[in-house]
C-alpha cells in the first residue's frame, strides 16, 4: 500500500486492484451514474483493468492521480479523490466521488483540500480546475469552498455533455 496523504481522518493511498470490489460499487451507483456517467464497468475484472489503466497509468506517467479516500481508524473505503490529467483539459483538474453511504460527513472536503494543497505545494501546480455536471449542486458547493470559480461551460470531447469549468489559480500568498 502506497499512502500518498494523511489528514486528521482519513488516508488517501494509491488504488490497487485488490480494490476493484469497491470500485465497482462506487462506479455503479445511481449519484455516479448521474453526474460522472457509464463508464462500461460492470464486473469486478472490468473494475480491476480500469484501475490499471486508469489511476495506476495515471500515477506512473504524472506522478498523481486518483486516491482511494479510506477512514484512518478502520481502513474503510469511502471514495476517490486527486488529481487527473486529460488530454482535453489543458490544465490538471481535481476529481471526488464518495459513496453514497458515506456522504455528508465532510470526507470530500477533507479529503479535496489535502489534495488541493498537495497539488500547489508538493507538485507546484499554479492553477487546478474542477469540472462539474450544471445539475450536481452538492459537487459545486464544494467546489467553491475550496476557492475555485466558475469560469465558462465546455464539452471534454465534441458528443460529450457540457460541464462547467472553475479554476483556482495560486499565488505566492496561498
Amino acid at each position: 500500500m502506497i499512502r500518498i496523504l494523511e489528514t486528521p481522518r482519513l488516508n488517501l493511498r494509491l488504488l490497487e486492484e485488490g480494490d476493484a470490489e469497491f470500485y465497482l460499487e462506487l462506479v455503479t451507483q445511481p449519484s455516479w451514474l448521474r453526474f460522472i456517467g457509464n463508464r462500461g464497468i460492470e464486473t469486478v475484472e472490468h473494475a480491476r483493468l480500469a484501475i490499471a489503466q486508469g489511476p495506476l497509468a495515471m500515477h506512473a506517467r504524472y506522478g498523481f492521480c486518483l486516491y482511494l479516500v479510506e477512514r484512518r481508524d478502520d481502513g474503510e473505503p469511502l471514495g476517490i479523490c486527486g488529481l487527473i490529467k486529460r488530454d482535453t483539459l489543458p490544465d490538471v483538474d481535481i476529481g471526488f466521488a464518495f459513496l453514497e453511504a458515506h456522504c455528508g460527513r465532510g470526507y470530500a472536503w477533507e479529503s479535496a483540500s489535502a489534495v488541493l494543497e498537495y497539488g500547489y505545494a508538493e507538485l507546484g501546480l499554479r492553477r487546478l480546475v474542477a469540472i462539474v455536471s450544471p445539475e450536481n449542486a452538492v459537487s459545486i458547493k464544494l467546489i467553491r469552498k475550496l476557492g475555485m470559480r466558475y469560469e465558462k461551460q465546455i464539452r471534454l470531447t465534441p458528443e460529450a455533455k457540457t460541464v462547467d469549468l472553475y479554476a483556482r489559480v495560486f499565488d505566492a500568498r496561498d
